[in-house]
């Protein structure tokens, strides 16, 4: 058997956008990934599914032979042939232990490469409104680590050297020794009125600052119970930290939003929700499935060329359709003479990624504004394909009869419910860890309440956000409470409706 290798990757600080395009190729190739606490759960996505996952953190307290175990896990895999990945939080020789990784590596006789990552040691003060460096205050910044006690005797840091750099002073790791080492660079000169901003889990929607300066910034942050991991900016920098602030100021900021749409769609909404500022939760509600049995869309799609219109309703189905297209040797020009309908600009987008212009998009992006819009056009005894899920409800198939249409609707893909999300949807919303709960469709809704047993008062104290009109209305008639309905429904809307709603609220506390 040949020996494969190991990839020690930079995760980056937390925000998952800050891993490198190397470390993004380097998990999509591998085979093993060996993950430690820091690094986000959302690059274990990028992995792929058949990869074995291997959680290896470490926290402060950690046996010190834990690191051993780590080592080995790497170079086993590595000589059973494997691609590992071990992706380390930050950057694998910034306190990372990676040198001691690749001694390990060296004596197995295991390839390994290094793939950096940007270290916290910069980023998170950058993203705290921080510069490690800045014209008139600071020409330089050195890098610590806090984990050791200054008080413990054969240290090697020299805090007697550092209470007298007149730089910035990093502490990474260090908020239970933090005391002492204020204790040291006190009454080694560093004078008490110093700025310091202590951070925790920087970059990340769970990001919390604190600021003060040696006096009193351990009071401070105590009295707003900050914890590891945190990074500690020491020095004159730190007093630029409430008027350069950028990253915690989001209309969404620290609010933990459930997003219950299906895997593949999901990272849409996410990211839309980081942007403004909150922390997306995904728990998939649905899962999009094939279809048993694809006659009656095969046979529809061979006999495209028959209909006046094909109209679909969300991106699945317009996947569905061409991936059956593939399937029998077609593409785009099946639709030649054919005109084209979408529900909403995602649909429409989907098609044109096709090679399909859409004819026809409705101005409201609700199976009733699709219906309506179609009134526009001569309907009557015109043959019209609706590519559907299996699940559909008729208000677009009944609004498009009582047009005249002549309507085949076929299943295009199945919704399913995913077996393992009943549990993470119970303890999540058991233990008060979600604000507010996202809704894009009607079978969002159902699945959720399946999934917890139909127990909505789960949802009692959860803000709830629907896309629309008709999943609304299925909320409601299942017991579920609406607080903030999507003006415009689509995937931007809820998020937009969100932050206007916040936006008032915070403005009517502030008047209050």
């Amino acid at each position: 058997m040949s020996v494969g290798k190991v990839y020690l990757v930079g995760a980056g600080p937390g925000d998952p956008g800050l891993l490198t395009v190397k470390g993004a190729e380097c998990l999509k190739n591998a085979d093993v990934v060996v993950y430690d606490r820091l690094a986000s759960p959302e690059l274990l996505a990028l992995a792929p599914e058949s990869a074995e996952r291997v959680f290896m953190g470490k926290e402060p307290e950690t046996p010190g032979g834990f690191q051993q175990q780590i080592n080995d896990t790497l170079s086993t895999a590595a000589l059973q042939g494997k691609i590992v990945v071990r992706l380390k939080g930050g950057d694998p020789f910034v306190f990372g232990r990676g040198g001691e990784e690749i001694d390990t590596l060296i004596e197995a006789g295991v390839p390994y490469e290094v793939v950096p990552g940007i270290t916290s040691a910069i980023a998170v003060p950058a993203y705290s409104g921080v510069p490690v460096t800045h014209r008139g205050l600071s020409t330089s910044f050195t890098v610590v680590t806090g984990s050791e006690d200054p008080t413990k005797p054969g240290i090697d840091t020299d805090w007697v050297a550092l209470a007298k750099v007149k730089g910035t002073l990093v502490v990474l790791m260090g908020w239970r020794a933090l005391p002492n080492i204020i204790d040291a660079l006190v009454a080694n000169g560093k004078p008490a009125d110093t700025p310091v901003v202590v951070t925790q889990w920087g970059t990340t929607p769970k990001q919390r600052s604190v600021s003060g300066t040696l006096a009193n910034i351990v009071e401070r942050g105590n009295t707003a119970g900050l914890s590891n991991p945190v990074i500690t900016v020491i020095g004159a920098v730190a007093a630029l930290h409430e008027r350069m602030r950028w990253f915690d100021t989001g209309p969404l900021f620290g609010q933990s939003v459930l997003v219950t749409r299906s895997r593949q769609q999901a990272s849409v909404l996410s990211k839309l929700l980081i942007a403004e500022g909150a922390q997306p939760i995904e728990l998939p509600t649905i899962q999009i499935g094939s279809l048993t049995d694809y006659a009656k869309l095969d046979a529809a799609l061979a006999a495209l060329s028959d209909y006046a219109w094909v109209v679909f309703t969300s991106t699945n189905g317009v996947d569905a359709v061409f991936d059956r297209l593939a399937t029998a040797g077609k593409d785009a020009r099946a639709f030649g003479g054919v005109r084209v309908g979408a529900i909403g600009p995602a649909t429409a987008a989907s098609l044109r990624n096709h090679g399909i212009v859409p004819d026809f998009v409705p101005d409201t992006y609700t199976t009733e504004g699709v219906a309506k819009g179609f009134a526009a056009f001569d309907m009557k005894d015109t043959r019209v394909l609706l590519p559907r899920a299996d699940i559909a409800t008729d208000t677009l198939s009944n609004g498009l009869r009582d047009l005249g249409a002549n309507l085949d609707e076929v299943d295009s893909y199945r919704t399913i419910t995913p077996a393992d999300s009943s549990a993470k949807a119970r303890e999540l919303l058991s233990y008060g860890a979600i604000d507010a709960v996202t809704f894009t469709s009607s079978s969002t809704v159902r699945n959720l309440v399946a999934l917890i047993d139909g127990d909505v008062s789960l949802l009692d104290n959860v803000r709830v956000i629907s896309i629309g009109p008709v999943t609304s209305a299925t909320a409601r008639e299942l017991g579920v409470h609406v607080d903030i309905e999507a003006a415009e429904h689509t995937v931007p809307g809820v998020v937009a409706a969100m932050t206007a709603a916040n936006q008032t609220t915070t403005t009517q506390q502030q008047g209050a």
